[in-house]
C-alpha cells in the first residue's frame, strides 16, 4: 500500500495550534522560530494566543498552517526517523497545503515557503476586501449539480464551483451575496448541508486572478529544487515530478 503525506488547507486553523508541539519538541520550536524570523512577525504568538479573527485572516492563516505542518514533519523525523523521502510515495495538500507539501518534499526552504505564503495571503486578500467574498461547502451534491447551483446563485456576481473535494462535497466561491444565495438554492436541490467556511476571501474563483499574477512573479524569484517524491496536484489529481 502506498503512503502519502497530505497537508491541510485554510479553514483548518484554530487558536492554540502547534503550541503543544512547541512545548514538547525542540524541532517544532525551531520551525516556529524560523518562520517568525522569515516573516519578521510573531506569528507563533498569534497562533497560540489569538485573537481568532486575526489568525483567520488569509495573510496569517496560510503561513501558520504551513508552520504547524512542517513542525509535525520535523518532529516525525527527529523522534521516529520518519521522513518524506523514506516513508512517502507522494505528497499532496489542499490549496495552500500544496506549499506545505512542497516544503516537506524539499522544493522550497521553510523560510521561502513562509514568505511565499505571506505574499499569497496578502495578494488573495487584496483581490477582494474583507467581507465581500465567501466560500461555502455543499454536502450531498455532485459537482455538476453544485456547478448549476453556483450558476443560478450568481445573478451577475461571481459564484463558481471551486473545489471538487469528493463525490458528496463541493465548495463554491465568489461574492458573499451570491454564495449566501447558493446556500438556500443548494438546500432546495437536495443538499444534506450547506455552510459557509471560516475563510476571509473567496479562493479558487475568478476573483483571485490578480493574486495568481502576483504569485507567478513571486515564484519566478524563488529557488525551487526537485521534490524528493512526486506531488499530487490539486488541479489534475495526478503526480507532478518537476
Amino acid at each position: 500500500m502506498a503512503t502519502a503525506f497530505t497537508f491541510p488547507g485554510q479553514g483548518s486553523q484554530a487558536v492554540g495550534m502547534g503550541k503543544a508541539l512547541a512545548e514538547n519538541f525542540a524541532p517544532a520550536r525551531a520551525v516556529f522560530t524560523e518562520v517568525d524570523e522569515a516573516l519578521n512577525q510573531k506569528l507563533s504568538q498569534l497562533m497560540w494566543q489569538g485573537p481568532e479573527a486575526d489568525l483567520t485572516l488569509t495573510e496569517n492563516a496560510q503561513a501558520a498552517l504551513m508552520a504547524v505542518s512542517m513542525a509535525v514533519v520535523r518532529v516525525l523525523e527527529a523522534e521516529h526517523g520518519i521522513t518524506v523521502a523514506n516513508s512517502a510515495k507522494f505528497v499532496a495538500g489542499h490549496s495552500l497545503g500544496e506549499y506545505s507539501a512542497l516544503a516537506a518534499a524539499g522544493t522550497f526552504s521553510l523560510a521561502d515557503a513562509a514568505r511565499l505564503l505571506k505574499i499569497r495571503g496578502l495578494a488573495m486578500q487584496a483581490a477582494t476586501p474583507v467581507g465581500t467574498g465567501a466560500m461555502a461547502a455543499l454536502l450531498g451534491l455532485d459537482f455538476a449539480t453544485a456547478s448549476a447551483v453556483a450558476a443560478e446563485a450568481a445573478q451577475g456576481d461571481v459564484c463558481q464551483a471551486a473545489n471538487d473535494n469528493s463525490d458528496g462535497q463541493v465548495v463554491v466561491s465568489g461574492h458573499r451575496a451570491a454564495v449566501e444565495r447558493a446556500l438556500d438554492i443548494a438546500k432546495s436541490k437536495g443538499a444534506k448541508r450547506a455552510m459557509l467556511l471560516p475563510v476571509s476571501a473567496p479562493f479558487h474563483c475568478a476573483l483571485m486572478q490578480p493574486a495568481a499574477e502576483a504569485m507567478a512573479e513571486a515564484l519566478a524569484a524563488v529557488k525551487m529544487n526537485d521534490p524528493v517524491v512526486p506531488l499530487i496536484a490539486n488541479v489534475t489529481a495526478a503526480p507532478l515530478t518537476d
